[in-house]
């Protein structure tokens, strides 16, 4: 009962004709920029940064939300119309939604996904309406070595998830660490990784970092694989559904949060995984599992909801521990410090006009989100025809601009060069991107928590494991590096003749 009157509140303080104002900003930017490849949510939080220090912060934090959730359904446009996902949750989408595009049923499509974004986003924000506040409650009693073992969790989960290797995810989070080590030691002023600058010892701004790896690295990725491609937009039509659409439609719709919501909460990479999974159940349940691969309406409906309910899940984890598991939420969470402002368990306390008036914005985003986008699906599949050169030196001008803004020193656009080139370095190679983030974003709160863990413990290793959570956490940690060489041992056994 306290949450909901709490959420009455932040109602009050969503629908303020400007934050309204913001959420409808949001929206049709994160719209935009998923339908456009290449350019993901991250990335457009990350270039905004510098833009919204002059804004009031609740008001930044619902045009931030507004750009999460307008992506993921801009994505899935042009993943069923053009086969070209706009943003990584919504590659699932292609795979029965271009078939149905090519049949002449995009706009069923579209539906479907509009649907699934709607009733995935929904039961979402609920359940984080239900279960932040009980997190955050747990969260209060969690030590030093609690928090340690957790950002290792979350350090070794999304390093084991994302790429094509785990030595890749490993090598991507060390960098991110490395770049989190340069400035003064906290705790004895040492300088580390300055080079005798003395404008680098305050380290290297968050902001800086993002908008490297994330703009400056894909804008000259793109650059080094610009190919011209043609072709007309597939005409979309009026979305609707049929009787049997729905009929198809419903059940997955409310299946997709059962997945997305847990997995967007633990650090598991993001949205990807749990359409994956959402789509296999859909497959494994469906009566027309002959239509699969050639436009079944269920492939497009479950995974979309899933993807959907997984960015509210992501919310839990940033809001109540600080804990951020995708790209997007390490950038958000770079922006609550670049306010002063620190989530984690006293947030919900500390500051809970901006708290619950974002949840609440949540809310009213996925009507705009459903209003707005249906009738303007014709005009995001006509965005693609901008001229690449001309929409990435464009971003390459504003990142430049952001990141000066930031500092006012020459020395940021030197940095934010070198990150940009480190960022094209990672996808030359194979290196995701998201580690090095939060390598960035946790390193640091990791080697305070680490020490403060040592320092209790009079410097004893076994102060890391002295309370139950931290236990449970490692025999998990324990559990995930140990996985892939158990499932390799289980199908030999399986695959050895009686």
């Amino acid at each position: 009962m306290d949450a909901f009157s709490s959420l009455l509140d932040g109602f009050g303080t969503a629908l303020t004709p400007m934050n309204l104002l913001w959420a409808a900003l949001g929206v049709l930017l994160g719209t935009a920029i998923g339908v456009l490849p290449g350019i993901g949510p991250a990335m457009a939080v990350a270039l905004l940064l510098p833009v919204t220090y002059g804004l009031e912060p609740t008001g930044a934090f619902i045009m931030f939300a507004g750009i999460y959730y307008g992506a993921m359904f801009g994505g899935s446009t042009t993943s069923i119309l053009l086969n070209t996902p706009g943003e990584s949750a919504a590659v699932v989408a292609a795979i029965e939604g271009n078939p149905m595009a090519k049949a002449g049923r995009g706009a069923q499509a579209l539906a479907a996904a509009a649907g699934g974004h709607f009733a995935g986003g929904l039961i979402g924000t609920v359940l984080l309406v239900a279960l932040a506040p009980a997190v955050a409650e747990l969260a209060v009693g969690i030590g030093a070595p609690d928090y340690f073992a957790l950002m290792v969790l979350a350090f070794i989960a999304v390093t084991s998830v994302l790429g094509s290797s785990r030595i890749r995810g490993l090598a991507s989070l060390l960098i991110g660490l490395t770049l989190g080590l340069v400035g003064l030691d906290g705790m004895t002023g040492q300088q580390r990784l300055t080079f005798g600058s003395l404008q680098l010892a305050d380290g290297i701004d968050v902001v800086i970092v993002a908008v490297g790896l994330f703009a400056i690295g894909e804008a000259l990725w793109v650059a080094a694989h610009l190919r011209r491609t043609g072709g007309d937009a597939i005409p979309v039509g009026r979305p609707w559904l049929a009787r049997e659409d729905v009929g198809r439609t419903w059940k997955p719709w409310l299946r997709g949060p059962l997945i997305g919501f847990p997995l967007g909460a633990i650090p598991a990479g993001g949205a990807e995984i749990p359409t994956f999974l959402s789509y296999v159940t859909e497959k494994r349940l469906s009566r027309h599992k002959d239509e699969f691969g050639r436009g079944a309406i269920e492939g497009v409906a479950g995974p979309e909801s899933a993807a959907s309910a997984s960015a509210a899940g992501t919310l839990v984890s940033m809001l109540t521990l600080g804990l951020p598991t995708t790209a997007v939420a390490a950038v958000m969470l770079a922006a609550f410090q670049q306010y002063g402002i620190q989530p984690g368990p006293l947030l919900f306390e500390r500051e809970p006009e901006l708290v619950w008036g974002l949840i609440a914005s949540l809310f009213v985003g996925m009507v705009l989100l459903l209003a707005l986008n249906l009738p303007l699906a014709p005009v995001w599949a006509k965005l693609l025809r901008v001229p690449r050169p001309y929409l990435y030196a464009g971003i390459l001008f504003f990142a430049a601009t952001g990141a000066y803004a930031v500092g006012g020193e020459a020395l940021d656009l030197v940095i934010l060069l070198v990150i940009g080139l480190i960022g094209f370095g990672m996808r030359r190679y194979g290196l995701p991107v998201l580690p090095a983030v939060i390598g960035v974003i946790l390193g640091p709160a990791a080697e305070q928590q680490l020490r403060r863990a040592l320092q209790i413990s009079d410097g004893s290793v076994t102060g890391l494991v002295d309370t139950p959570f931290s236990v449970t956490v490692y025999a998990v940690i324990v559990l995930l590096l140990a996985w892939p060489l158990l499932r390799k041992v289980l199908v030999r056994r399986r695959n050895v003749p009686a």
